[in-house]
């Protein structure tokens, strides 16, 4: 197992005024920033996802400290007051958003007919506004910045993250800085150049963690993505912003069997979820689909066969969005508490599913189309029946992967 860094040093100074001459705006105009958001007067606190212990909101995301004193690392989770009219409880009932959500839930019958499962569709999360599921965080993410007066997003990451936060923070007067891999792909730092986010070049996770945790100190700078080793997951409340999508599943096809997810450090899998938690707790649900996280290389697989949710599992991959050695409580909380688990798909594997996919007219980035090849592997170990109705989760399509084109065979 590889020991984990410490993250201790620090950084240089953050500008006085990051909105006063963002680079991309020569100009030195400086725009108005959104109205505050109205936050849901039922949000009592944040609670342990472990210990339900309770605290209050803050714009610092750093786990439970009962629990980190007994040597869990957890994450905190919005928690509300019961109101029998809130079937699905949000951290602001007047926030800010660009269109994000209510993305198309498409049948493929004949993916289904091919992969001998009764109903299968796409919920094309690449229809929101920056192209890919992480609009619906950004969003709830902006307006906590908005509620708690921030003036600067700040964030670790090198792909969709990025790009979403970036024109979030610019259509809203943020400020926006975003840690990133020394190899980021050129069509997504130009867009952040463009939007006047600040870039700054670190080789690994622990000096982009490091950096995101250094800014949190400041005044006025809200941290959007994880910035602990161990790993916790991104910020409590913006996560929140993934839970519609549970509502809209049900909405739109139905409630699944199963639901297969590309996968990191489980953000987007814990949001949905919470989203079917609460409709089962509200009475319009009577049980959760089963929740299959795919991962590029053994993480989740590793820590649901005895190893520590806070070791590190690193591997290599082509499927940039799912990259990374962190396994986090999120993630294996959505997989146990759902019947769920662990799906590892190979490059090769997501590539064959992504010609597939194309072959249909459906483009793809390489982790989403890796569900599909996780599918397959489901079905072949009968962990999905072929009388059931599943749904996975398109997180992106292929315009910003830097994997695409994949290479001829």
């Amino acid at each position: 197992m590889t020991t984990l860094p410490v993250l201790d040093f620090k950084f240089a100074a953050p500008p006085p005024d990051p909105l006063a001459h963002p680079p991309g705006n020569p100009e030195g105009l400086v725009r108005d920033q959104a109205p505050k958001p109205v936050r849901n007067p039922n949000l009592r606190g944040l609670q342990c996802l472990r210990c339900d212990a309770l605290y209050p909101v803050t714009l610092a995301h750093d786990g439970c400290p009962a629990c980190k004193r007994t040597g869990f690392h957890v994450a905190l989770r919005a928690s509300y007051l019961p109101d029998s009219t809130e079937a699905m409880p949000m951290p602001y009932t007047s926030g800010f958003a660009l269109g994000e959500g209510q993305t198309p839930l498409e049948d493929m019958p004949e993916l289904a007919q091919q992969f001998d499962v009764a109903r299968l569709a796409l919920k094309d999360e690449s229809r929101n506004p920056t192209g890919s599921h992480k609009d619906r965080m950004t969003a709830v993410g902006v307006a906590q910045a908005l509620d708690f007066d921030a003036h600067t997003l700040v964030l670790a990451s090198s792909g969709n993250a990025a790009v979403s936060a970036a024109h979030y923070a610019w259509a809203a007067g943020l400020g926006c800085e975003v840690a990133t891999y020394e190899g980021m792909p050129a069509t997504y730092a130009r867009q952040l150049d463009a939007l006047g986010a600040r870039r700054y070049v670190f080789a690994d996770n622990a000096g982009r963690w490091a950096f995101v945790r250094e800014r949190s100190q400041h005044p006025g700078y809200f941290a959007l993505t994880n910035y602990r080793l161990p790993a916790l997951g991104s910020a409590p409340l913006a996560i929140e912003g993934y839970k519609p999508i549970a509502l809209e599943c049900v909405a739109d096809g139905g409630l699944p069997d199963h639901i297969v997810i590309p996968t990191a450090r489980g953000d987007l899998a814990w949001g949905i979820y919470a989203g079917f938690r609460d409709l089962m707790a509200a009475g319009r649900i009577g049980r959760l689909p089963r929740l299959w996280l795919v991962e590029p290389f053994p993480r989740l697989t590793r820590v649901l066969a005895g190893g520590a949710i806070n070791g590190s599992y690193p591997g290599h991959t082509a499927q940039f969005s799912t990259a990374g050695a962190t396994v986090t409580y999120l993630q294996w909380q959505a997989a146990t508490a759902t019947g769920g688990g662990a799906v590892v798909v190979g490059d090769d594997e997501a590539r064959a599913a992504r010609r597939l996919l194309s072959s249909l007219g459906v483009s793809a980035e390489l982790c989403a189309a890796g569900g599909l090849a996780a599918l397959r592997q489901l079905r072949e170990s009968n962990a999905i029946a072929a009388d059931a109705h599943v749904v996975l989760m398109l997180t992106a399509n292929a315009a910003g992967d830097p994997s695409w084109p994949d290479r001829p065979i």
